[in-house]
């Protein structure tokens, strides 16, 4: 690598011990340019390579990240701070991931004919260049795979910019694609500095760039973007919803609402955040919260044994505790936790807040952490509202056992993905992403296939057919 900076932007600081373990250098402005340039360079071949060839290095990268479980795993956990079993279950859903679309890509890419009297028409779905992949710490093997996986089998290249904090997670995966036999250039991890990212976006060879990560930087990118006329994919916060209407499954229910906030220790945008729940069941549900998150107890998260993990870093833990003191301070009530334990790492108590009111930053802020608002509601029709009345839209949670009044309620929720007596959870085969200020665009599914694409229209007319104007 190049120039190196004085305070290394990308370093592997454990959460747990607080030791920095591994620093690595930035790229400079030329290696920069370098790296798109051979971005550019790789797209002129790889597009014009068979799909199914590309499809086929994208079932190997599966397969080999299923055989590599056990390395990615502990990186994950000596970077972030995870759980390791909850790392192993991120490493294999980002193997099925990748498989998924080495099996489905080329049939979702297959050219499509369309009805119409113009004459032979066909949509052709087409890769638009080297892309610009911007992902966070929080999942670091998952949100790389869910932009990569459609992309290099469409036939676009890829450049990716990783969060600071997991550079061994970030030069794991790169070797991981080269071992597929993508050829040089097709994937490129890059160590660059956050200046460095509209020096990319700007360049003429790269045609869209996707991110993951908080709103001001989804902002920031997006305008770059837009000043460059380049497409941009954005996956931002959230404060889901998990709304609670019946009682007749209350323990069921109670452990999807300790999964869907503590998984990942919290830390996840689509995290069930606001808990909704009827007047009639507040209580049990309540109680059952408390006992769950009064259960847990700090360690290692590299033995398997340990319930509550750290959080990914000292400035998580400290933005929470100024969230939660500003609701403390303005009347919330603390049902359990509150604070960080006494002892080493970045752990935080997993927390319960009622009594949140609109003055107070829980109630509109994203809490990136094991901190539960729970509301108590009266109707239907109230808890909707509160639900709705968020910046956010990402995912969602309706807890019912009557199915037809729980889609019911689902279809009146604004955001962009409701699971109904299950958290927000992510599979393959179906879209992720949301709305309003949780960003715009899909992955996963076709849809994700089809966000940096060309869907491009070709309509064969015979050569003696009349000449018809625009509106003909």
């Amino acid at each position: 690598m190049a120039t190196a900076t004085a305070a290394h932007h990308y370093a592997t600081t454990n959460p747990y011990t607080g030791q920095t373990v591994r620093a690595f250098d930035t790229l400079d402005a030329a290696a920069v340019d370098a790296a798109v340039y051979r971005a550019q360079d790789a797209f002129d071949a790889w597009r014009h390579r068979p799909i199914r060839e590309r499809a086929l290095m994208m079932r190997r990268a599966g397969g080999l990240l299923s055989e590599r479980i056990e390395r990615f795993a502990a990186l994950i956990t000596l970077e972030m701070g995870k759980r390791i079993g909850e790392s192993e279950d991120e490493v294999a859903l980002s193997a099925r991931i990748l498989t998924w679309y080495g099996e489905h890509g080329p049939a979702i890419a297959a050219p499509r004919p369309l009805s119409t009297d113009a004459g032979e028409a066909t949509l052709v779905t087409e890769p638009l260049g080297p892309l610009l992949g911007i992902e966070p710490w929080n999942y670091p093997i998952y949100q790389v795979v869910r932009f990569v996986g459609p992309n290099l089998v469409l036939g676009n290249t890829v450049l990716l910019k990783h969060a600071g904090s997991c550079p061994q997670t970030a030069l794991a995966l790169e070797e991981l694609f080269h071992d597929a036999g993508a050829p040089e250039g097709v994937y490129a991890n890059l160590f660059v500095e956050t200046d460095d990212i509209g020096r990319i976006i700007d360049s003429p060879f790269v045609h869209g760039t996707s991110l993951t990560g908080s709103e001001r930087a989804g902002a920031a990118v997006a305008e770059m973007a837009g000043r460059a006329v380049v497409k941009s994919v954005l996956e931002l916060g959230g404060s889901d919803p998990f709304i609670v209407l019946d009682g007749e499954r209350m323990e069921r229910t109670v452990e999807a609402a300790t999964i869907g906030r503590l998984g990942n220790m919290g830390q996840s945008c689509v995290a069930s955040k606001r808990f909704i729940v009827l007047d009639d069941f507040y209580d049990a549900f309540l109680s059952g919260l408390r006992e769950r998150f009064a259960g847990l107890q700090p360690g290692d998260p590299a033995d398997p044994a340990t319930t509550m993990a750290p959080l990914s870093s000292e400035r998580t833990v400290e933005t929470l505790m100024e969230q939660v003191g500003d609701a403390v301070d303005k009347g919330a009530r603390v049902v359990v936790g509150g604070g960080r334990p006494d002892r080493p790492g970045a752990f935080f108590e997993p927390t319960i807040l009622t009594d949140v009111t609109p003055d107070m930053r829980p109630y509109h802020e994203e809490l990136f952490g094991p901190v539960a608002v729970v509301y108590r509601v009266r109707t239907e029709d109230e808890a909707v509202v509160l639900a709705n009345d968020t910046p956010f839209g990402l995912g969602g949670s309706v807890f019912c056992t009557d199915l037809e009044r729980a889609r019911r309620v689902a279809d009146r929720v604004d955001s962009g993905m409701v699971w109904i007596n299950q958290p927000t959870a992510s599979r393959p085969e179906l879209p992720f992403g949301g709305i309003k200020r949780s960003g715009y665009g899909r992955e996963l599914s076709d849809l994700g296939m089809f966000e940096f694409a060309n869907r491009k229209l070709i309509c064969a007319v015979p050569s003696d057919a009349p000449i018809r104007g625009l509106a003909g």
